[in-house]
C-alpha cells in the first residue's frame, strides 16, 4: 500500500521526506552500526535540574556488567516510587541518552526515579541479550531498593518503540515469575510481534521513521539464535494468557507498522478486564511525538502520555 504525503498530519510533512531517507539505513547492518557509532556520543550526558549517576551493575546470566544511568529529584525525599526505562531503537541500536528529553519530562508531572540500563543490542548480541539486561536491571532495582532510595513494593515500566517490546516482555516475565510487582506500564508504540502478519507490519513500507522494510531487518537481527523456536519474551503478542497484567499506558500513530499489534495488544488487555488508557493519532507516523515534540500533533500525544502517567501514579502508585 503506497501511503502519500498528503495523509500524514500537515505538520508532520516537513519530515516526512527526511525521515524516508533515514529509514533506509535502518534497514542495513553496516548503517546501523553507523548510526549508533554516531549515536554513541550522548553518553555521559545528563538531564538539567536533575541529579544524574552512573553505575555498573552485575548481569545475572553470565552477561558483562550493565550500564544504568540513575535519574532522580535534587534533594527529593524519599523512598521515591521508581520506574525502569528501556530505550527504543529497534532492539539494535541507541543508548539510554537518546531519550533523556522524553525520560525528563516524567519529573515535570510526578516525582520518581527512573533507572534506565544501556542493555545490549542486537547489532553486537542478539535475544536474550537485551532482554536479560533489562529484566536484571528490574530485579537489581528491588534489592537494592534502600541505598537508592525507592519503593520496593511497586515498579513502574516505560520504553518507546523496541523499548515498548521490552517493556511489555519484562511486564510478561514479572507477571509470571512474580519476582516483582509492576504497578503500571507504559509501553509507547511497541515492537511486539516478530510475526508481522497485521496490515500495518505488511503495509507499512514507504513510510518515515520505521517501516515494514526496517521492522523485518530488526526483528530478524534480534531473533537469529532463536528464529527457529521463538520465545513468548522475545516476541510479547505470541503472549495468550492476559491475567493478572498491570494497567496499561500506550498511544500510536495510524501510519506506522506498529499500529495493528499496538491496537491488537490493547484489545486483549481489555478483554482481560485490565485498565488501559490508548490513543491512536492520525496522520502519525513512528516516533512523531519525538521528531515533531513542538507539532500540535506531537504535543497532543505527549499530553497525553505525561498527564495518563500522572493519572496512574496518583491511582495505583500512591
Amino acid at each position: 500500500m503506497s501511503i502519500k504525503k498528503e495523509q500524514f498530519h500537515p505538520e508532520l510533512r516537513k519530515y516526512v521526506f527526511p525521515l524516508q531517507i533515514l529509514v533506509k539505513l535502518f534497514s542495513k547492518r553496516w548503517s546501523a552500526k553507523l548510526i549508533n557509532q554516531i549515536r554513541k556520543s550522548n553518553i555521559g550526558k545528563n538531564i538539567k535540574g536533575l541529579d544524574c549517576q552512573e553505575q555498573f551493575i552485575p548481569s545475572k546470566n553470565g552477561g558483562p556488567d550493565i550500564r544504568v544511568r540513575i535519574f532522580r529529584p535534587k534533594e527529593a525525599k524519599g523512598p521515591l516510587p521508581a520506574m525502569l526505562y528501556n530505550h527504543g531503537g529497534g532492539y539494535m541500536i541507541e543508548y539510554p541518552e537518546g531519550f533523556l528529553g522524553v525520560m525528563g519530562k516524567y519529573f515535570d508531572y510526578r516525582p520518581c526515579v527512573i533507572v534506565a540500563p544501556d542493555y545490549r543490542r542486537s547489532l553486537d548480541e542478539p535475544y536474550p541479550a537485551g532482554f536479560n539486561d533489562c529484566y536484571d536491571t528490574l530485579l537489581w532495582m528491588k534489592e537494592n531498593a534502600e541505598s537508592l532510595n525507592i519503593r520496593s513494593d511497586k515498579f513502574i515500566i516505560g520504553g518507546h518503540s523496541g523499548g515498548g517490546g521490552l517493556t511489555a516482555a519484562v511486564t510478561l516475565k514479572a507477571r509470571d515469575t512474580k519476582d516483582v510487582n509492576i504497578a503500571f506500564q507504559m509501553p509507547i508504540y511497541p515492537m511486539l510481534d516478530h510475526r508481522q502478519i497485521t496490515d500495518s507490519a505488511k503495509d507499512m513500507k514507504d513510510v518515515p521513521g520505521w517501516n515494514s522494510i526496517s521492522n523485518d531487518f530488526a526483528w530478524n537481527l534480534y531473533l537469529r539464535d532463536v528464529k527457529d523456536n521463538v520465545p513468548t519474551y522475545a516476541s510479547p503478542s505470541l503472549n495468550d494468557n492476559y491475567e493478572d497484567f498491570p494497567p496499561t499506558i500506550t498511544f500510536v500513530g495510524d501510519l506506522e507498522p506498529f499500529k495493528d499489534e499496538t491496537i491488537n495488544y490493547v484489545n486483549d488487555l481489555k478483554k482481560h478486564n485490565i485498565p488501559v488508557k490508548f490513543e491512536l493519532f492520525e496522520g502519525a507516523f513512528h516516533g512523531f511525538d519525538i521528531v515533531g515534540e513542538n507539532t500540535t500533533i506531537g504535543e497532543k500525544a505527549n499530553k497525553f502520555q505525561y498527564e495518563a502517567f500522572a493519572e496512574f501514579y496518583d491511582k495505583y502508585i500512591l
